[in-house]
This record gives C-alpha cells, sequence and structure tokens, in this order.
C-alpha cells in the first residue's frame, strides 16, 4: 500500500506542479524564528522517559609521539562524547597519561575530575578536555598502560553506584613503553614486569565490573595489545547483545578519531549513531535524520573553530531554541564556545533535521562535522490467530514493532541488531519457544516490514489460557516485552464472527469502513464489546463500540474505524504522513470475556489535500481553457490584421466628373495602413507612397477600403463609389486581377497560398491564356 501511496503522492504533485506552471504563479511560503518556549501539544507519551546514565572515564595519550592534530582530535573527540550523552546522570572523568620516568613526574594527568552531565557539567566538561597537552621530553613520555587503566578503574568505582555500567575509553597512538620507568624496576625486566602489571590490572578493571574500549589509531598501535585489553576487563556490556561487548577500534588518521569513538561510546553506552554527511567548510547546510523512535537524543557538531555559528532547523523548518521548551520536545545546548558542541534534545520531532553552519570570511578554513547520537523505545503489538485454537491446531502470533505512541516502524535501519524472542506458555504443557522473523518467509508475510510472525502448535494436552509473548531488545532501544491471553477452545465458541476490515489510507477526522459478520448460536442473549487496541487512546476509535445479539441471531454490522483530529496528531502529521497499527479487537463480554477477533490494522494518516491538491484537474482544465482562448484571441486579431492590410489594392485619382487622373497600385506592406500624400494636385496630380503623408488607406472587412484622413476622420469607400480627397479629387479603386490558383493572404489555413501547380495543358485549338499580375 505503500507504494501505490508514494505513486498517488507523485502523480498528484506532478499535476499540482503542471496546474501552478499552466497558471504561471507561485507561492512563496515564510515562517518565523521559533520562540523560546511553547506549550506542549497533544499526541505524545505523557511520561517523561526515563535515560539511564552509565559511569565513564577517558583516558587520553600524551606521549611524546603525538603529533598536534592528534592531540586536537583527542581533545576533540573526548568533547564529543562527553556533550553527546543523553542522560542527566551519567558521570565522565577525563585524564591524560604517558609514564612516569623520573622522580617529579607522574603518570597521569587529571584534568576533568568526575563530573555529573547536567546542564553545567555538560558545559564544564566541554571546557576543560582542553587542559590536555603533549608532554615534553623531561616530562616523561612513554605509555603506561596499568597506570591509565587503574587510574580509570579508581575513577569508576569510587562513590559509584555499581548497577551502573562503568566503562573506560583509552585512546592510545603507540603501545606499550614501560622502558623508562622506574616503578616497573630494574631496565632489563621492566617489559615483563609492565606485562606482568597489565594483566593484574585488567584483572582489578574485571573485578571491579570496569569494561575497557581502547581506540588506537596511526600505525604504532599494536591491534593485538588492544584486543587484549578489550577482553580483559569486564565482559558484560549494557545489554546482552554482541554489539555492546567491549571491543578494540583502530583508525588510520587523526581525523577518524572521533567519529570512531563516537560509534564506540554509543556501542558501550547502548545507543544509537548516525554519522551525518560529509563534512564541509561554512557556509553550510548539513542534514541528519532522527529516528521516530528517539526519546532523547543529542546532535554533535564538530565545528572546527569554535567562531562558527550553528543554527538548528527542525524537519518542519522552524529554527528551534538551544535551551528551554519549543512544541513538544525541550532542547538544552552545550560547548557552544567551544571546537565541539551538542544539542540535547528530550522528545525530538522524527525527520531530517537541518544544522546551518556560519562564519565569518576568516573562520572558514576547517569544515563542520554533524552526527547524532539517541536512545529510544521500541514497542510491539502482538496478536494470535486465532485467539482462541484447539488442541494440536496451530496458531500464528506476529510481533508489530512499533513506537510508544502506536506508530508503526518500517524502516529497517530503525531497529537494525534487534532480537526477538517469543514464547508460548499455558496450562497442561510446558512452555515453547516461537520462532519469530521478518525475513518474509513461511507465515512472514513480508520482509523488512517491522512485522515478526511464527506458528506453533498447541499441545494436545493443553488447558485454560494460552500467553503468546514475545520480547524485543536492542541496543540503544528500552526492551519491551509484550503478551497475548487467549483461551483453549475445548467446546465452539457460542457466537462465530468475521470482521472485514482493510489497511488503509485516510486524513484526520476520516473513517475507515468494514463489515462484522455474528452469528448467534446460543439460547441466550450476547454483548459484544469493540475496541482499537495497541495504540495511543483517541488516535483510532471503533463505532459501535458495543453489539448486542438475541439468541440465534445472525446479523451483519458495519463498522467504522475513525482517525483522531489533526490536533491530536501535532506537529507528527507531515506531508509524508504517520503509519498507525492497531489491533481491532471484538470481544464477548457474556462468555468471560472470550477474544473473537483480533484483527490488525494498519491506517496510513496523510494530511487534509490543499484547495490546489483538491481541485487541480478542474484549474488545470480551467487554465488550458484561458489559454486557448487567449490564442483564440490573438489569432482573430491577427487574422483581422491581416485582412485588413492593403497590399494590392489599386487607388484611382479621379476628379469631380469621374475622369481618372492617375492610378497608384499598392506594393506588399505589412502594416495595416498604406500612407500616402498627393502631388501636383494643379497640372498633374498624382498620389505618391508616404509613410506619414495627409492620407492612409486599409481594406475593409466588409469589402472596399477605409480612407483616414489627418484630422478629418475616416471614410468608406465602396468598391464602385469614391471618397473626397480635396475640392477638386476623389478617390476611388480599381480592378484588383489575380492569378487563377491564388488565394487572399491570411494567417489561418484556408487563406494560405495554394501550393504552386503547373496547369493542365490547352487543347491545341483553344484560345491563348491571358496573364495577369498578381497582387495580394
Amino acid at each position: 500500500m505503500g507504494t501505490l501511496w508514494q505513486q498517488r503522492r507523485t502523480r498528484r504533485g506532478r499535476a499540482y506542479r503542471g496546474t501552478l506552471a499552466a497558471l504561471g504563479c507561485a507561492a512563496l511560503l515564510g515562517s518565523a524564528a521559533a520562540p523560546a518556549a511553547s506549550a506542549r501539544v497533544p499526541g505524545r507519551a505523557a511520561a517523561e522517559p526515563a535515560f539511564p546514565a552509565v559511569n565513564y572515564a577517558v583516558a587520553v595519550d600524551e606521549s611524546e609521539s603525538l603529533a598536534p592534530e592528534d592531540m586536537k582530535a583527542e581533545k576533540a573527540a573526548a568533547a564529543r562524547i562527553a556533550l553527546g550523552d543523553v542522560s542527566a546522570s551519567s558521570t565522565v572523568s577525563v585524564f591524560g597519561f604517558a609514564a612516569a620516568e623520573r622522580a617529579g613526574q607522574r603518570a597521569v594527568d587529571p584534568v576533568c575530575p568526575r563530573t555529573t552531565l547536567d546542564a553545567a557539567g555538560r558545559e564544564a566538561v566541554g571546557g576543560c578536555v582542553e587542559k590536555l597537552r603533549s608532554r615534553k621530553k623531561d616530562e616523561g613520555t612513554g605509555t603506561d598502560f596499568p597506570t591509565a587503566i587503574r587510574q580509570g578503574v579508581h575513577d569508576l568505582t569510587a562513590g559509584t553506584d555499581a548497577t551502573a555500567p562503568r566503562v573506560l575509553f583509552l585512546l592510545t597512538d603507540g603501545k606499550m613503553d614501560v622502558s623508562g620507568s622506574d616503578k616497573y624496576g630494574d631496565p632489563a625486566h621492566r617489559a615483563a614486569e609492565g606485562e606482568r602489571q597489565l594483566t593484574l590490572a585488567l584483572r582489578e578493571a574485571a573485578a571491579a565490573r570496569v569494561q575497557i574500549w581502547p581506540l588506537g589509531f596511526g600505525d604504532a598501535p599494536d591491534k593485538k595489545q588492544l584486543d587484549r585489553m578489550a577482553a580483559g576487563g569486564y565482559q558484560r556490556g549494557c545489554v546482552a547483545l554482541p554489539s555492546a561487548r567491549p571491543r578494540a577500534e583502530k583508525v588510520s588518521g587523526a581525523g577518524d578519531v572521533g567519529p570512531t569513538l563516537e560509534r564506540v561510546f554509543a556501542a558501550a553506552h547502548c545507543l544509537r549513531y548516525q554519522s551525518g554527511p560529509t563534512a564541509q567548510r561554512p557556509p553550510a547546510t548539513l542534514e541528519v535524520e532522527i529516528s521516530p523512535l528517539a526519546t532523547v537524543g543529542s546532535i554533535v557538531v564538530d565545528k572546527g573553530d569554535p567562531a562558527v555559528r550553528i543554527s538548528y532547523l527542525d524537519p518542519s523548518g522552524h529554527q528551534v531554541p538551544t535551551s528551554g521548551a519549543y512544541q513538544k520536545s525541550t532542547f538544552e545546548l552545550a560547548g557552544a564556545g567551544g571546537v565541539v558542541e551538542a544539542l540535547k534534545i528530550v522528545d525530538p520531532v522524527p525527520g531530517r533535521w537541518k544544522i546551518r553552519a556560519e562564519a565569518d570570511e576568516d573562520h572558514r578554513a576547517l569544515p563542520v562535522g554533524v552526527s547524532v547520537l539517541w536512545q529510544g523505545e521500541l514497542r510491539g503489538a502482538i496478536t494470535m490467530n486465532p485467539p482462541s485454537p484447539r488442541p494440536g491446531e496451530k496458531t500464528t502470533v506476529t510481533m508489530r514493532l512499533q513506537t510508544r505512541e502506536g506508530y508503526e516502524i518500517r524502516d529497517p535501519a530503525d531497529y537494525a541488531g534487534l532480537a526477538v524472542a517469543g514464547r508460548l506458555s499455558g496450562a497442561g504443557f510446558a512452555p515453547l519457544a516461537v520462532g519469530l522473523s521478518d525475513s518474509g518467509t513461511g507465515a512472514d508475510a513480508a520482509e523488512g516490514d517491522g512485522s515478526f510472525t511464527g506458528t506453533v502448535r498447541i499441545p494436545s494436552s493443553a488447558t485454560g489460557a494460552l500467553t503468546a509473548s514475545a520480547t524485543l531488545t536492542a541496543a540503544g532501544l528500552r526492551a519491551d516485552t509484550r503478551s497475548e491471553t487467549g483461551t483453549v477452545a475445548t467446546a465452539a465458541a457460542d457466537v462465530v464472527a468475521g470482521l472485514t476490515l482493510r489497511d488503509a489510507e485516510a486524513h484526520p477526522g476520516a473513517g475507515i469502513t468494514g463489515t462484522l459478520a455474528l452469528h448467534n448460536t446460543d439460547d441466550a442473549p450476547h454483548t459484544l464489546r469493540l475496541s482499537a487496541d495497541d495504540v495511543q487512546a483517541g488516535l483510532l476509535t471503533v463505532s459501535p463500540g458495543e453489539v448486542k445479539l438475541k439468541p440465534g441471531e445472525s446479523v451483519s454490522v458495519g463498522v467504522t474505524v475513525r482517525v483522531a483530529e489533526k490536533a491530536l496528531f501535532g506537529d507528527r502529521l507531515t506531508d509524508e504522513g504517520l503509519r498507525l497499527g492497531s489491533t481491532v479487537t471484538v470481544t464477548d463480554t457474556t462468555d468471560g470475556n472470550r477474544a473473537l477477533v483480533r484483527s490488525p490494522l494498519s491506517v496510513r494518516v496523510t494530511p487534509e489535500p490543499t484547495f490546489l491538491e483538491r481541485n487541480w484537474w478542474a484549474l488545470a482544465g480551467g487554465a488550458l481553457l484561458l489559454v486557448a482562448l487567449a490564442v483564440t484571441v490573438v489569432l482573430v486579431i491577427r487574422q483581422r490584421r491581416v485582412r485588413v492590410r492593403p497590399s494590392g489594392l489599386v487607388l484611382r485619382l479621379v476628379s469631380g466628373d469621374g475622369e481618372q487622373l492617375a492610378e497608384h497600385r499598392v506594393g506588399l506592406v505589412r502594416t495595416p495602413w498604406y500612407g500616402f500624400g498627393l502631388t501636383e494636385t494643379h497640372r498633374s496630380p498624382r498620389i505618391e507612397k508616404r509613410a506619414n503623408g495627409p492620407y492612409a488607406v486599409q481594406r475593409s472587412p466588409e469589402g472596399g477600403a477605409v480612407l483616414r484622413t489627418r484630422g478629418g476622420g475616416r471614410t468608406k469607400v465602396p468598391a464602385q463609389g469614391r471618397a473626397v480627397l480635396t475640392d477638386e479629387l476623389y478617390l476611388a479603386l480599381g480592378d484588383e486581377p489575380r492569378r487563377p490558383g491564388r488565394r487572399s493572404a491570411g494567417w489561418w489555413p484556408w487563406s494560405r497560398p495554394a501550393p504552386n501547380r503547373r496547369p493542365a495543358p490547352a487543347p491545341a485549338d483553344a484560345a491563348p491564356r491571358k496573364e495577369y499580375e498578381v497582387w495580394e
């Protein structure tokens, strides 16, 4: 249905644009900047989502081998993950490390003490990471991994909640080097002692439940050693998925440090990470997509230069504030004065956001990069069909993915890495696993449509109630378990029901109609209840809500599912539309609330079309009619102008007694009037052509000609009559002989000259043909 809807939208869009082109008009729409605050609108879950906290530390290599651009990349990377965190309860500490190689030196340089990442803490961390530096030769330039790990374990365990994840990110451009550190004993044994201390430090980290996520960059890091550190710490991630298990990463250059660490941070923190487009120099507009599953997110901008100015536009094109509330979202900006800034958004509007980067001419040398970190909530709607199967019969279990408001999820990228576990339990048998997949095979209708389906056979020993359940688990998405209760049918139901209701597209306030066929086989009346489940209250309503059946009655009832009015959807309803997923349930309240029908329903809600969209065909027809009329008028005027051209007229100058004094023939002219004057009027009067003469003549559409006299108006010159020029001279028209086969000049096809054709040969005894001069 989505494909059909897109085709319809495409055809309507083309016709709409064609109408505007025919009318020759365009609309310019503008929107004012968004206010700093606005009341919340309906259509959103009332409960404020909770964002799990993570305690993490960032250890940054400060060894001498670091190039200036490497240190700059490490600073920006540390700021990106600190500012990008979405939980105000998370804590972070940042420290640099190298090695202590003589008295008075230290292996660790604390730069950011443990800080809670509320609004003030995020701002503070964005500034303190600038204290990181590359060490000089006399400050200790080795690489002491054991000490760095122990510092991280200390920061993460002292006074923190053991139930919150503890994560150490270790950034380095080299491998362990403690050859110059006296603390590791005799120089000949320092390498071995370093390895032993690293093993112990990793054991301490695992015991303290500290995960280690190493990131190496450049050519020097030993990937094998990085893998060893990742595997040596605590292995259980924020969720029981492989993507959340600690692992080492290695990148080739400083430019990849920030994006890679951000991706690693997302995996460790159970966040979803979306990279933006290729970095661009300002002025530029970069776009990022925010999933409809997101309940909180951070748009992280690496500006390259602190002087770059950033503004944020939501999918509707409104510039959002950087603090406070707007519409149904709240905003909090941190790091605005630094190289990296991040806008945290609670309840972000899903869709394509635009990040506009502007800078003065002397601050446009460095590219601007954008990414998004977010957490979300994924819910499911589960159905079992039939809801009351018999022992030995198969039942189909379907879990449809939804947002917490009941909107369907159809983009596989939104639930990548999702694990779905199904289970059937009930009296008389041990629980059974139900394999649910979105592969488009077996009972699953289509691949990648967000519906996970599987079948299971009801054990013959089953009695009483049945429960089909499914659990959704994905990194960055809160786990959700849904269950559907049915009953083992030991006897036929008293009421047989069949619901015909198809997926549809509708506008706000519109209704979707179907038919409910009912047959009461009982000798007692039954009351049935109809409802739209698995969707936010009010978005879809079913009528009638109740049906009463008399004993033995068979009836067909019209059912209408009505879509909520536009106001309830708020700004979620865009030109792309929304897809609501619901389950229409028919329950027999007389028979212990037995579910007779549970029918999935998908409704694509699209905005009410505008006046132009509704009437494009009439407007297009009217525009074409106007164009046709205009063309006709132009052609008529042109034809009239052609018809009155005086080309070929024979003008005769006659005296008062009718004597012809002179004759003048008008040549081919393109103007409707032919100007002329009189010369030698007293001796030998003649007519001569004068563009601005005192007289002008043109043909008359009724025949003859029209004479225009300067200051004297216009006079009709009949074909057999004459008109006054002076007291003694008159104008008359002579004959216009035409060549056979020629027609009068004109634009219309029937007035165009016929093609020249050689006349048929005359008989030998025929009289000679007369040739005439042709005038048009």
